[in-house]
């Protein structure tokens, strides 16, 4: 594993212009960020060594870096799932590649379900603890000291100060913003009703299928997570309808505005 991520970081620094300090992974429906970025370059996926390919709706697979508001900054745009056939190690790889580059602040983005009445499709929410019902982590297996210790504490895994950050930009700029926790399983099937009201009553307000390992691997890789969430659709806790993925990435792209200022808010005062 340690080549790989070496083989892929080595191809980046040939054709990227600096190393990035900030990352973003864009989940479900969030398409672009080109026009934000200053000097970037693209990559797909497919080009890099070792890297994962995006076979999920939604998800282009490709690698944006360029400058911010003079911040040095990655955007993923989509990421690979564990339902897609991947292990969690390979969903993970493009973390490792990222912590080779020197990302040393991870901001994750998904789509996701209410479990919370309070909670609205189009909200944005910013995650204060996950809750791993995937049936495994990404760290199983042999644990590489050079990319972090055997046993991470997972304590402060969404950064407090970051989060109060967040906060208080949202409430000075007149963007919404919730609180709550995630809750992340395998898929790709929906959660039954069954599981989305054992799901919150665990404490969860929003569940997906993503973001977890990725948060994982960063706090073993010493970075520092913000995870924010777009409600796509009430859980059919509320409901007995089905959900498609056309109404989840119409929600996502409606809601992807709001998502996108309160990025920029965070950036810029990083």
């Amino acid at each position: 594993m340690l080549n790989q991520i070496n083989a892929a970081a080595a191809y980046l620094k040939e054709k990227i212009p600096f190393p990035p300090e900030i990352a973003i992974v864009l989940g479900t429906g969030l398409n672009d960020l080109r026009e934000l970025l200053h000097e970037h370059v693209e990559i797909s996926y497919k080009d890099i060594p070792g890297f994962p390919v995006s076979t999920a709706p939604g998800h282009k697979g490709n690698l944006l870096i360029g400058s911010m508001f003079d911040k040095r900054v990655a955007v993923m745009i989509g990421r690979v799932h564990y339902y897609e056939g991947y292990s969690l190690q390979e969903v993970t790889f493009p973390i490792r590649v990222l912590q080779k580059l020197g990302v040393k602040n991870l901001i994750l983005t998904n789509a996701a379900g209410s479990l919370n009445m309070a909670f609205q499709p189009g909200e944005i929410v910013m995650l204060t603890d996950h809750i791993n019902m995937m049936g495994s982590n990404p760290l199983i297996g042999r644990n590489y000291d050079e990319l972090g210790e055997r046993f991470p504490s997972l304590h402060n895994t969404y950064d407090k100060d970051w989060r109060e950050r967040v906060a208080n930009s949202a409430s000075e700029n007149g963007i919404p913003l919730r609180s709550g926790v995630y809750a992340a399983v395998s898929g790709p099937s929906m959660e039954t009703q069954a599981e989305c009201k054992m799901l919150a009553s665990l404490g969860a307000d929003v569940v997906g299928m993503s973001t977890v390992p990725e948060a994982i691997v960063a706090i073993h890789a010493g970075m520092k997570v913000l995870g924010l969430s777009i409600v796509t659709n009430m859980s059919n806790i509320f409901h007995s309808k089905s959900h498609t993925q056309q109404e989840i990435h119409q929600t996502a792209l409606q809601a992807q505005e709001k998502l996108y200022d309160l990025l920029l808010n965070v950036i810029k005062t990083m």
